[in-house]
């Protein structure tokens, strides 16, 4: 498959997750894709028959109109109306509270990472560092990060294949500066060599041409035959080859290929 055709299925892949996450904010479209798998519960449902009494009977309770009944109006052992013990209030289930508070922090941390993905693709060190500045704890970021690897939402070897294609073809970047992008970005030693196993040494001859062509554009190109014109290439050249390696090519050839190309203009 070309550069090209890959480009143009991550073009097509972006297109329908931006399609999704506004259809999914407009409450056009519901989906559990992004949900965590669900898990088991040892604990019964509330509400269970299993265990519980009839209504309106308990196990102790005396027939009205007993003989024992103390006689009305007697005073011996009565307790003022409104004295009795009311029942306890109910306690708050701490653990419904903590578990939907964890939903609700998944679902606010999923939906960051669906845009930053809808903007462009990502690594998922840069995905982790968007959710801490945001202070997502360690374990939501986790959860959500590992469900988009899931459903292939986030991928560093794809991400740093993409990665190296489009800056080598938009910036010219020769391998090194690329391997420094990509570390800066967390993607791993072996994502990043099979990334750069792209470029072929005739890709980085061919993309430090295209940089000096087009600085020397427009720019006249001193034959060296005096002093002032060989100090006039000198720093010329001193400026090219410094471009070269700010994108990552190495000084060897960059001298090389640029004491070519003023050569070839000198003439």
């Amino acid at each position: 498959m070309s550069m090209q055709d890959d480009r143009g299925g991550q073009q097509q892949k972006l297109d329908a997750l931006r399609e999704t996450l506004a259809k999914l904010e407009a409450g056009e479209l519901s989906s559990d894709l992004f949900d965590p798998a669900p898990q088991d519960s040892a604990t019964q449902p509330q509400g269970s028959p299993a265990d519980a009494e009839p209504q309106g009977i308990t196990a102790d309770t005396e027939p009205q109109g007993t003989v024992d009944a103390a006689p009305q109006g007697s005073t011996a052992d009565a307790e003022p109306a409104g004295s009795g013990s009311a029942a306890p209030a109910a306690e708050p289930d701490l653990n419904k509270a903590s578990s939907a508070s964890r939903e609700d922090q998944y679902a606010k941390a999923r939906a960051v990472v669906l845009r930053k993905l809808t903007g462009s693709p990502k690594s998922r060190h840069q995905l982790a560092q968007a959710l801490r500045e945001r202070e997502f704890s360690e374990e939501t970021l986790t959860a959500v990060l590992d469900r988009m690897e899931e459903v292939h939402l986030v991928n560093d070897r794809e991400f740093a294949r993409m990665w190296v294609r489009t800056r080598h073809e938009t910036k010219g970047l020769g391998s090194a500066a690329l391997k420094r992008e990509l570390r800066d970005k967390g993607i791993s030693e072996a994502d990043a060599g099979d990334a750069l196993e792209q470029l072929s040494a005739d890709d980085e001859t061919a993309a430090a041409r295209e940089l000096i062509a087009a600085k020397l554009r427009g720019v006249v190109v001193p034959p060296a035959h005096s002093v002032e014109d060989r100090k006039e290439r000198d720093k010329l050249t001193r400026r090219l080859v410094g471009m070269l390696a700010r994108r990552g090519h190495s000084p060897g050839a960059a001298f090389s290929l640029v004491r070519e190309e003023l050569d070839a203009r000198s003439r």
